[in-house]
């Protein structure tokens, strides 16, 4: 006869896979954790050579207004003994300027990596142009960024500064992507009164952008696009997932165009539609045909330039 499985075995070896399920659900939470808590990381902090960290290098380029044909002057705009600002004013193309336009990068770039082709433009508008770098990039202070939330006080800081540094008004603030959202957080929240604002290719809340770009390396979203956004707030000590443009567009009541381009990957035509829809001032809107997310200025001139142009003498 079989000797029959007694109770008590049974029960320890059900315990015993209940312990190893849980110590493998364990280490799956744990290595999801540390991966976004380095994709946090990676996203918002750069290397230098002095100070290598595990983020890409720190955002730079040997490209000055010189190079193609515009004087400048170089500012530092100190924000504390550790902390500036580095801009460089380039003036109308015309000895009377239109007022000044205040150019705010992109994450990831600089002033001189993707704002002297807009410079150009604007300066053979007539305007006088104001390119800033952000804390963390090009030649300003620090290593880090934070996807717009920090940056929004950068803007503000370099907008009031404007009159001390006898800019001529009127004062618009121009953005490209993560820059768009830190003006629309700087006017929502920080107080600033510009006299016009321009949109270039914004994204609408930062958990969407986040996993916009999961979906373009083929990583599921959830829940790493969450336990991303919640590293980045614990490192930066800010809230990623009020970090939303569209809800700042609600408070924005100065003229503003909005750019985008008709096939950008990282931000749908409905989430610009919801931005748009929610600013409250005077607003117009122009959509880029078969186009991606790329500087515009560079892919369509002309309609970059003419949407300028009408826009900046309708103000």
């Amino acid at each position: 006869m079989k000797a029959s499985r007694r109770p008590s075995d049974r029960s320890n070896r059900w315990q015993s896979f209940k312990k190893r399920l849980l110590q493998i659900v364990g280490i799956g939470v744990l290595a999801l954790n540390l991966m976004a808590f380095a994709g946090a990381y990676g996203m918002t902090h750069y290397s230098t050579p002095e100070q290598w960290t595990l983020g890409l290098p720190k955002p730079a380029s040997p490209n000055l207004p010189s190079d193609i044909g515009l004087d400048y002057v170089t500012h530092r705009l100190s924000m504390s003994d550790a902390e500036w600002l580095e801009a460089w004013f380039v003036p109308a193309q015309q000895a009377q300027s239109n007022g000044t336009v205040l150019l705010f990068p992109g994450n990831g770039g600089s002033k001189a990596k993707q704002l002297l082709a807009s410079t150009q433009s604007f300066h053979q508008l007539g305007y006088d142009a104001f390119l800033v770098d952000f804390r963390g990039v090009g030649g300003s202070s620090g290593n880090t960024g934070t996807i717009g939330m920090r940056e929004a006080k950068d803007v503000a800081f370099a907008l009031n500064a404007a009159p001390n540094l006898q800019l001529k008004p009127p004062y618009i603030l121009y953005g490209i992507s993560m820059g768009t959202s830190a003006i629309l957080k700087a006017v929502a929240q920080e107080g600033i009164e510009p006299n016009a604002i321009i949109l270039e290719l914004p994204f609408a809340r930062l958990i969407d952008a986040v996993r916009s770009r999961l979906r373009d390396v083929r990583f599921p979203t959830f829940p790493m696009a969450e336990l991303i956004v919640f590293w980045g707030s614990v490192q930066h000590g800010s809230n990623g997932f009020a970090h939303n443009p569209v809800n700042y567009a609600r408070q924005v009541e100065r003229p503003t165009l909005l750019l985008h381009s008709e096939f950008d990957k990282w931000t749908t035509t409905e989430e610009i539609n919801q931005i748009f829809e929610n600013l409250s001032g005077e607003k117009q809107l122009v959509i880029f045909p078969d186009v991606g997310h790329n500087l515009l200025v560079t892919v369509n001139q002309s309609l970059w330039e003419q949407s300028i142009n009408q826009f900046l003498n309708s103000i």
